[in-house]
């Protein structure tokens, strides 16, 4: 299934790479701060979340200053949030492309998922900043950033897909999607850190392919924390899963959606 998937985005390369910058140049076309809000929303959520739950409601965050702490989970999550919300109602979106002319439908919420990335790398800037004003000086692990983008993406691809597969059925998907990635939010740790979660409910937290994936992010960036390879291992694997189980679905739906559309 990924072999076909890799194959299709390959021999379709010039549609992927259009339509990929057109959902790029629609994220920023007639904004007054342009690319700015790509800092904006990850910025002034940590500053939120730094009120009040580092200062109000004194959430832990492990020896480290709770801007960093959360920020460094504000970036992967906000592209992993924000990439589903716009993915998944892709396909009904381009309705009027897809009833005309046949190409893998695949390449549309998968370009619709990859243009948060730019978000993403903008908005990792402002970390490096905030590193070098709270004087934290990264480890070598520090080059192991990127290649957790991977994961990631395999990640919200396969959500995505899954959910852009059942809201041509469904339309009704739209209006349950913000309600799961708030409820995935709360479930993820974002804003306290895993040691507060009791040694009973570790196995099950771990379930969720976004706790791997965040803790090494942050654990890449602070030297104090070291990469919990065994959760990121379980990361991986799920998101994986996940990928390949959104992809089938998504093959096996995209018969119909010319004629549901």
């Amino acid at each position: 299934m990924t072999k076909i998937f890799i194959q299709e985005l390959w021999n379709y390369r010039e549609l992927f790479y259009f339509l990929l910058w057109r959902d790029i140049k629609v994220r920023y076309k007639q904004t007054i701060l342009g690319a700015a809000w790509a800092i904006i929303q990850p910025f002034f959520t940590m500053l939120v979340f730094t009120l009040f739950f580092g200062k109000l409601a004194k959430m832990p965050s492990d020896g480290i200053p709770y801007p960093i702490f959360s920020y460094c989970a504000l970036l992967p999550w906000t592209y992993f949030s924000g990439a589903i919300s716009q993915a998944s109602n892709s396909i009904v979106t381009n309705k009027n492309l897809i009833t005309k002319v046949y190409f893998p439908r695949i390449i549309i919420p998968s370009s619709s998922a990859l243009s948060g990335l730019v978000d993403f790398s903008i908005a990792s800037l402002v970390l490096f900043g905030m590193m070098a004003f709270y004087k934290i000086q990264p480890s070598w692990e520090l080059f192991l950033w990127p290649l957790l983008i991977v994961p990631l993406v395999l990640l919200v691809v396969g959500v995505a897909t899954f959910l852009a597969s059942l809201n041509v059925r469904y339309r009704d998907i739209k209006h349950v999607i913000p309600f799961i990635v708030q409820l995935w939010l709360f479930l993820t740790p974002v804003i306290y850190p895993t040691s507060i979660i009791p040694n009973q409910f570790r196995i099950l937290i771990a379930l969720n392919p976004m706790v791997g994936i965040i803790e090494a992010f942050r654990a890449c960036l602070l030297p104090a924390r070291q990469v919990d390879w065994q959760l990121l291992g379980l990361s991986i694997a799920s998101s994986l899963l996940i990928f390949i189980l959104g992809l089938a679905y998504f093959k096996n739906a995209e018969k119909e959606f010319a004629d549901i559309l």
